[in-house]
């Protein structure tokens, strides 16, 4: 039996690849995801791979097709995974309740949990905690999940917004917010991580794929670097273009290789108007640092209300890897994103859905 909140099935894979769910990756492994216990992913993701789940999106002769980065994504609509889903419950048997919220629940002394759902009783010997984390509250999100493993002892790390647009500090905004909707392809990256994607300018910061992805291991107060060519070698490239173009602006000559206006913002107005030929070694080490190491100091997120996914939760140390079970409270459950496993853009997060659910519905 399924005990869900919301009065339909499904809001977040509905929404999920904006309409076209992203169900998979070709990609798959616990690299792809962040942790406080870094190997806990491995077993359901090589137990229930990427593979399997497509075997069962074929199997429904849904049509789907590759994106970059081996994205996996509906050709036609989220509905088909839906309703995948729906007809496979229907198959095994599942009965599906909706509209009920769970008001407590309780340990028996036989090791069975009671769950009070408003004027009904239910009692199980397994109870699977799917609740998913805080992120996108219009969906029926919220901390039930965290609030469960808390009751029965279990620690929870602290949950924040992931895969979120990043929002600038106000002298950083009134700088960019005119680039709103220029895209650019970059490097953004950290101590711990660096993606390669697009960056997008917004009128409230920054976002697009590379930003979602620093997103989660970013943490306030952090300085990301931002490398706007990182094919390019300025410290190489600029006294090639000395000798090709010595009369040239500095701007026009970057400017065939990024946004004029991105330009603009980046380099102090009195060096972008310097020709070439008038560029020292001093300046030209200095424009190279500036456009490879450009520093950025967000001024935090967008919140959960636009963030894809949440990172932290209940503790994976708490957890089997294989069973997805308490190891201290037996027939207690968790899966997804409720739990500290947080995938990458592009379809991971389905995945360790798709694969925790598996792993638990086996011993559940």
């Amino acid at each position: 039996m399924v005990l869900e909140q919301a009065r339909k099935p499904g809001a977040k894979v509905l929404m999920a690849g904006g309409g076209r769910c992203n169900f998979t990756n070709y990609d798959i492994g616990a690299e792809h995801y962040a942790s406080h216990n870094p190997h806990f992913g491995k077993s359901a993701l090589s137990r229930y791979t990427q593979w399997d789940f497509l075997e069962l999106v074929n199997r429904y002769r849904i049509a789907w097709h590759e994106r970059s980065h081996g994205q996996l994504f509906c050709d036609d609509s989220s509905r088909d995974i839906l309703d995948m889903l729906l007809r496979e419950c229907e198959d095994a048997g599942v009965q599906l309740r909706f509209k009920r919220t769970v008001d407590s629940v309780e340990r028996t002394d036989s090791g069975e949990f009671r769950l009070l759902v408003g004027d009904d009783r239910y009692l199980c010997q397994s109870l699977v905690i799917a609740t998913g984390g805080l992120s996108i509250p219009s969906s029926g999100a919220g901390p039930f999940g965290y609030r469960m493993a808390e009751q029965f002892g279990i620690k929870v790390w602290p949950p924040a917004p992931a895969l979120v647009p990043l929002t600038l500090q106000p002298e950083d905004l009134a700088r960019f917010a005119p680039l709103a909707g220029i895209a650019v392809e970059c490097v953004v990256s950290n101590a711990r991580q660096r993606f390669r994607e697009n960056l997008l300018f917004t009128h409230r910061g920054l976002s697009g794929p590379v930003i979602l992805q620093i997103s989660t291991w970013w943490r306030a107060g952090e300085t990301l670097l931002v490398d706007w060519l990182p094919e390019r070698a300025l410290s190489q490239l600029l006294p090639e273009w000395q000798r090709q173009h010595p009369k040239q602006l500095l701007r026009t000559a970057l400017s065939r290789h990024l946004p004029a206006r991105l330009v603009s913002a980046l380099l102090p107005r009195g060096l972008a108007e310097q020709p070439l030929n008038r560029l020292g070694a001093k300046e030209i080490a200095q424009v190279a640092e500036w456009m490879h190491q450009w520093p950025i100091r967000p001024n935090g997120t967008e919140g959960y209300r636009t963030a894809e996914v949440t990172r932290g939760g209940v503790d994976c140390d708490a957890i089997s890897s294989k069973t997805m079970e308490c190891r201290a409270v037996p027939g207690l459950f968790f899966v997804g994103e409720v739990i500290d496993v947080t995938g990458w853009l592009g379809g991971y997060n389905l995945q360790w859905a798709w694969s925790s659910g598996w792993c638990a519905g086996q011993y559940a």
